[in-house]
């Protein structure tokens, strides 16, 4: 299944943590509860990376969730990537928030490169582009990877994805953005902390 959560946990994550259990009873088993200690830090630390909370998604007619857990750090007009004039709310994400994005809008997955055909996977998740039923183009970008590992969409083009669905796996990247369409109406401003699929960005037009 994509984008698969076991136990408020990441699937991704999954792999991490079944090792850190292991070698903590290993190392208790052998050592004793203090030479344990360290693996079971690790344990918490990746838990606390690769969790992956319920989230209580509001319906919100045209309304543009936040993708991450974070802090709004800038708001600003600029040029949209796709053409146009475009508003951009950027995060700066929380590195111990939730580990996966969720969607800011409802709508369909297109390719942003315009490299890949319908059902393909869109794996890197450089820039997601979300074209909403009302004709709106939302665009979910990250950038700032730690250890040069970017984020990895488990979407595929074409496919429809909902208003706060889980999208990608953010690997500790460190900032997110969401270009919008210049007549979206921005409820966010800088130092506001905002949550994953529950905290509402900004308004588009109706059209």
């Amino acid at each position: 299944m994509n984008g698969r959560r076991a136990f408020f946990v990441a699937g991704e994550g999954i792999p991490f943590l079944l090792l850190m259990i292991v070698v903590t009873v290993i190392t208790w088993h052998f050592g004793g509860a203090l030479p344990a200690s360290v693996p079971f830090a690790l344990l918490v630390w990746f838990y606390l990376i690769f969790h992956d909370p319920q989230r209580a998604t509001p319906s919100v007619a045209l309304g543009v969730l936040s993708p991450v857990d974070g802090t709004v750090i800038d708001v600003r007009k600029t040029d949209g990537v796709l053409g146009g004039e475009a508003q951009k709310i950027l995060l700066q994400v929380n590195s111990l928030g939730t580990y996966t994005a969720r969607c800011p809008v409802e709508g369909k997955i297109m390719d942003l490169h315009g490299l890949s055909r319908d059902g393909s996977r869109a794996e890197e998740a450089g820039g997601l582009w979300v074209l909403t039923d009302e004709g709106a183009n939302v665009v979910l970008q990250f950038n700032g990877n730690r250890f040069g590992i970017p984020p990895r969409a488990f979407m595929r083009y074409g496919e429809r994805v909902g208003q706060g669905q889980r999208c990608a796996y953010l690997r500790l990247t460190k900032f997110a953005e969401v270009l919008l369409p210049g007549d979206a109406r921005i409820l966010v401003s800088a130092g506001q902390q905002v949550s994953a699929g529950e905290h509402v960005l900004a308004k588009l037009a109706a059209r």
